[in-house]
């Protein structure tokens, strides 16, 4: 499998919350691939610089070492434009941070790990799933 992160798994994987700790070490053993789409990088990158939190800031730049923040594509943006169409239409909406990251994940071809399902459901063709319940 491929997984995307979205900004509150990770959180969640720094603060070592023992349900999505343990879903993400199994993927991680079983060879599965991840990436950070790079908005959530900002949101993260974002929060360090207004918060301190050394010791969260050096587990994040060890993650980042090992699966790939990776850039934003012009294909990435036009599917997300796509998305909010399609949405628009449907009378729907979805913060754009979380368009874009939708986006990226279905060029991509990932599944997204967030918690935020509310904020994703709309999204016609977006894999994603929650670690975070039990």
């Amino acid at each position: 499998m491929m997984y995307a992160l979205d900004t509150n798994a990770i959180i969640l994987l720094l603060r070592e919350d023992p349900h999505i700790s343990q879903k993400f070490d199994a993927a991680v053993e079983r060879g599965d691939e991840f990436t950070i789409p790079p908005l959530v990088h900002y949101e993260i990158k974002r929060g360090f610089l207004c918060k301190s939190a050394p010791k969260r800031e050096k587990m994040y730049n060890r993650l980042i070492e090992q699966y790939p923040v990776c850039e934003v594509s012009v294909k990435s943006l036009e599917r997300g434009a796509g998305v909010y169409a399609d949405l628009y239409h449907a009378k729907r909406t979805v913060d754009d941070m979380d368009l874009l990251i939708a986006a990226y994940c279905m060029v991509g071809g990932y599944t997204l790990i967030t918690n935020n399902i509310k904020h994703f459901e709309v999204i016609n063709g977006l894999s994603f799933e929650d670690w975070s319940a039990k």
